[in-house]
């Protein structure tokens, strides 16, 4: 090993491009979710590893808080519209509110939130 810095960094350059392409690649990938449908304000506050109730995130929901979809690896998704202007996606979960679902949809990320853009979502089996 003639330099032993170079060598660093040259390992540091590959492992900093192959994690940015996972990135990249994730992003806009269509795929489906499996988790609860809460709201976001217990998701963060509460720390919840599923709903309370389901009359729980429905009021929540009802009273305007965002719905977003707890998956099961404990990301938090926020669903978002694929339209402009775009519009809440609370109509598209409030039968959910508080229950199993999979979320089929195009993903996203920014600065380390995640978003959903839902094409079809039902109760999981």
């Amino acid at each position: 090993m003639k330099n032993p810095k170079a060598l660093f960094g040259g390992l540091a350059l590959a492992v900093l491009l192959c994690s940015s392409w996972q990135v990249a690649r994730a992003e806009g990938q269509t795929t489906t979710l499996r988790g609860y449908v809460l709201d976001s304000a217990c998701a963060f506050t509460k720390s919840l590893k599923k709903p309370i109730s389901a009359e729980c995130a429905l009021a929540c929901a009802k009273a305007g808080s965002p719905l977003v979809i707890l998956a099961d690896d404990g990301e938090i998704y926020w669903p978002i519209s694929g339209v402009t202007p775009a519009r809440s996606e609370n109509a598209k979960l409030l039968e959910f509110a508080g229950r199993r679902v999979s979320v089929k949809g195009t993903l996203y990320q920014r600065g380390g939130s995640h978003a959903v853009v839902i094409t079809s979502v039902e109760a999981a089996k």
